[in-house]
């Protein structure tokens, strides 16, 4: 109130001023009750204009020129435009799916006929790592929307929350991911990318520890999930055992090699 100074409602009790001057209050009551409105205001990005569709025109057919596949970009009369992702399935842990139900077919994809709503039984496994998926997508498409896709085909029953888009660069020699908002068109960041999976690619992982709503999973995949890191931690023990097990007899050879000789 007097130095003003600035911090968030979740710091004051983490904050020690020592500005009190003869006549002013103590350091204690300088810091601003938490009802108070003088807290740091969240700064949102300002947003650039979108595009026109003359420049969606042209990044199209810039793009369009670099594709060296059929999978090409068309502008549509309303100014939307579709075209094709690339999404790379690196899940670590193992999803829920529909038990004995056949992998869907085309016709049950054009009549959108949901096998997994044929069972109540369920069975978990392991998605193949890296594996990679194509879409065809629409420029108005979400990044929930690809997440919700991405599970449909591959029969998924799992929350979508659990699950989280990133995009992929490359910089210096680096690879870098950047979680994805669920409001984000992953095909206007292919657009300006380019048709170069090197420089951009999309990548569907779990959703970072510390977002995961844990309150999305059941009791039993709670319980999977305990046994899953059980194991996990005792792989990990027995991988460390081995490493130092074989230094341990690298160095017994060594002494042994080692007596008799001089020094």
């Amino acid at each position: 109130a007097d130095c003003r100074y600035t911090c968030h409602q979740e710091c004051r009790s983490l904050i020690q001023l020592d500005c009190r001057q003869p006549g002013q209050l103590s350091p204690e009551s300088t810091l601003l009750p938490p009802h108070s409105q003088n807290v740091t205001p969240t700064v949102e990005e300002e947003k650039p204009e979108p595009p026109t569709v003359q420049e969606i025109k042209q990044k199209i057919e810039k793009y369009n020129a670099k594709v060296t596949n059929c999978l090409l970009m068309k502008l549509n009369d309303d100014g939307t435009y579709t075209g094709f992702i690339k999404v790379h399935l690196k899940l670590r842990r193992p999803v829920t799916v529909p038990a004995g139900i056949r992998p869907q077919s085309i016709y049950d994809a054009l009549k959108e006929v949901n096998l997994a709503d044929m069972t109540d039984k369920r069975t978990s496994f392991y998605l193949p790592l890296d594996a990679i998926k194509q879409l065809h997508i629409s420029s108005t498409t979400t990044v929930s929307e690809v997440i919700q896709g991405l599970l449909k085909k591959f029969m998924v029953v799992d929350n979508p929350q659990k699950f989280a888009l990133f995009k992929e660069m490359r910089k210096d020699g680096q690879v870098l991911f950047q979680k994805l908002p669920l409001t984000e068109y992953p095909l206007y960041l292919r657009l300006l990318a380019g048709p170069d999976t090197d420089v951009l690619s999309f990548v569907l992982k779990e959703n970072e520890t510390g977002e995961v709503e844990w309150d999305a999973f059941s009791i039993p995949e709670l319980q999977n999930f305990l046994m899953i890191l059980d194991r996990e931690e005792k792989d990990k023990i027995q991988q460390v055992q081995r490493k130092y097990e074989k230094f341990k007899q690298r160095l017994q050879q060594t002494l042994k090699e080692a007596r008799g000789k001089p020094g």
